[in-house]
Parts: structure tokens; C-alpha cells; sequence
């Protein structure tokens, strides 16, 4: 039920984004979402991959330090209010959300949301309590 995500601390320069996207491309490897956060003198950029193993090893092949986490990608209702309503129950929780990214499936007509607990474990029972399923990763890459 967990979905592993990689992040890759980048220099903030022009075209360091560049290097680790093209070399995952070389490889044949599909980023399904992303997210860079960014100060002045470095970026973190987060992914998901179809095959972050595989993604691992190009990137620390080149150099890059690599860190796998887990996340939780839930489905939400692409309308107003969907991302709410999850948001909800997840306060409900009382477990620390530590950042979150989303993405549209407009062919599905629902959105996703990938979500960093401090306690990933402990999110997926409280979720499911609550009549939340987390997407399972062989159905987040279909």
C-alpha cells in the first residue's frame, strides 16, 4: 500500500533539472509525478517512478545521492471539495502530515494524492478505519 519515492538534492543552477530527468529517460524509466521544492542554493526533487529501483541505481551510478521514502497515494474526487474532505478525515488522524503533491487522472475523473506521514504504517490503519484505501503501487502505475 506504500508507493516509494526518491529524492535527489539538486544544486539550484540552470539546467540541474535537467541531468537527472534526461539520464532517467535514457534509461526508459517513467516519472508519473514529481515535485521540486527549492531555496536559494539547493532543490529537492521528489519522484515517483515505475521502477524506482531501477531508478536508484542510474542515478547513484551518476553520482546522485538518493533517498527512498515512503508515501501514501490516496484517489480523490477531481470536483471541489474532494481534496477537503479527504483532508478531514486525515485530521482526524492526529498523525503528522509532512508535505503532500497531487496530480490529475483526467481520464478517471479523479485526482491523486501523494501524501508523507511521519508514521506511513500507522496512516494506512487510521485511513482505513476510515473507509480510506490507499492505492496500491501496481495500480498507481496502470
Amino acid at each position: 500500500m506504500k508507493v516509494k519515492q526518491l529524492s535527489l538534492f539538486l544544486e539550484n543552477r540552470p539546467g540541474a533539472l535537467h541531468h537527472p530527468t534526461q539520464l532517467l529517460a535514457d534509461a526508459k524509466l517513467n516519472i508519473l509525478a514529481l515535485s521540486l521544492a527549492d531555496t536559494q542554493q539547493f532543490g529537492i526533487l521528489r519522484l515517483i517512478i515505475n521502477d524506482w529501483e531501477e531508478a536508484v541505481r542510474v542515478l547513484e551510478k551518476e553520482g546522485y545521492i538518493v533517498k527512498v521514502n515512503d508515501m501514501i497515494a490516496l484517489e480523490v474526487p477531481d470536483a471541489p471539495g474532494g481534496l477537503a474532505a479527504v483532508l478531514g478525515a486525515l485530521e482526524r488522524t492526529h498523525i503528522k502530515l509532512e508535505y503532500m503533491y497531487g496530480f490529475t487522472q483526467r481520464t478517471t475523473g479523479r485526482g491523486l494524492v501523494l501524501l508523507r506521514f511521519d508514521d506511513p504504517d500507522r496512516a494506512i490503519v487510521a485511513l482505513q478505519k476510515q473507509k480510506i484505501n490507499p492505492i496500491r503501487r501496481v495500480d498507481l502505475f496502470r
